[in-house]
């Protein structure tokens, strides 16, 4: 049995990243893996479904934590994928063997050990696999406080479920980890890039302009059947605060990477003033959703400019933290 040890993190790509690269030899926090990957990101895809309703992601697609890194910190990871659920089987064994630890993404309804209420069918979950007991696995979730089993059958059935995002039993571990690393550089580029990205016009579906367009849209439901409406607005809320892209919690993680980099940086003046006023947005965004739970849960009419009102003042919000960060390093 490796000497691996079960961290509980924020959210599952960036907890099973810094996991295992501080296993590989990296000590390297959650909130740094998520800000030097510049995955934070804003996009609503109104012809993209999820359960027929539009795609709203508050990051970058997953999986682009474990490609954003390869640029920008030189880690090298491997990725498998199976058209066999046999081989996939197979390769796990064959690579705990070796003494791997080994990232993996699933659907968390066919995780065992998820309780029913936080079971639905998303199959962009990762999670750790690190050891072997007969046929049980054992399995470091970091949205998880303890470390857990799971049956091979189960494991099997998360990891090539069907449907969008179909993990087809994805594997990945690293196979290069270099030992020191270039974070300042690393830090202050990808700084301005996510700030040019989420200001950026250019596509009116994403970044601040992407917010914009879903408020646009919430204004305009007052016009559609209600059950559709209310529909509608929980799916904010879910694909916010359910789904794993973490609308708020993301904002937050954000913020803990720049008072973490100010700290690399000795207590830099804009990194810090630019962490508290994510924070601000990052409790603006909870309060959104608090916003329209009530609004679904009330018999009265919803106020569905109110509630565009206030998705376009999180948006002037977050547009000021892009605008001060591009004032660091300057």
């Amino acid at each position: 049995m490796n000497k691996f040890q079960h961290k509980h993190h924020a959210h599952c790509e960036s907890g099973v990243i810094s996991s295992m690269l501080t296993y590989n030899g990296l000590p390297i926090s959650e909130p740094m893996v998520f800000g030097v990957s510049n995955t934070l990101n804003f996009a609503y895809i109104p012809f993209v479904k999820m359960g027929g309703m539009p795609l709203i992601a508050y990051r970058s697609m997953p999986k682009s934590i474990v490609k954003n890194l390869k640029k920008n910190l030189r880690v090298e990871m491997k990725m498998e994928t199976f058209k066999s659920q046999k081989r996939g089987e197979e390769r796990v064994d064959e690579l705990l063997k070796e003494g791997k630890i080994l990232g993996a993404q699933g659907s968390m309804y066919w995780l065992e050990y998820v309780p029913e209420e936080l079971s639905f069918h998303f199959n962009a979950h990762n999670f750790i696999i690190f050891g072997k007991k007969k046929d049980t696995y054992l399995i470091s979730d970091p949205v998880f406080q303890d470390p857990m089993e799971c049956s091979k059958k189960s494991l099997t059935k998360a990891r090539f479920s069907k449907g969008v995002m179909a993990p087809k039993g994805l594997l990945y571990y690293p196979t290069f980890v270099p030992k020191e690393l270039d974070l300042k550089s690393a830090i202050t580029k990808n700084i301005k890039k996510l700030s040019k990205r989420m200001l950026s016009k250019a596509v009116p579906i994403a970044g601040i302009s992407g917010m914009k367009y879903l408020a646009h849209a919430i204004v305009k439901l007052d016009k559609r059947d209600k059950k559709y409406a209310k529909l509608f607005l929980g799916n904010i809320v879910r694909m916010q605060e359910e789904i794993g892209t973490g609308g708020a919690g993301f904002r937050f993680m954000y913020a803990s990477f720049l008072q973490e980099a100010s700290e690399i940086f000795g207590q830099d003046a804009i990194l810090n003033e630019a962490a508290q006023m994510m924070l601000q947005v990052g409790d603006e965004w909870r309060e959104f959703a608090l916003m329209i739970a009530k609004a679904i849960k009330s018999n009265q009419e919803i106020d569905f400019r109110s509630i565009s009102s206030m998705l376009l003042h999180i948006a002037s919000n977050e547009t000021k933290v892009y605008k001060k960060l591009l004032e660091f390093g300057k």
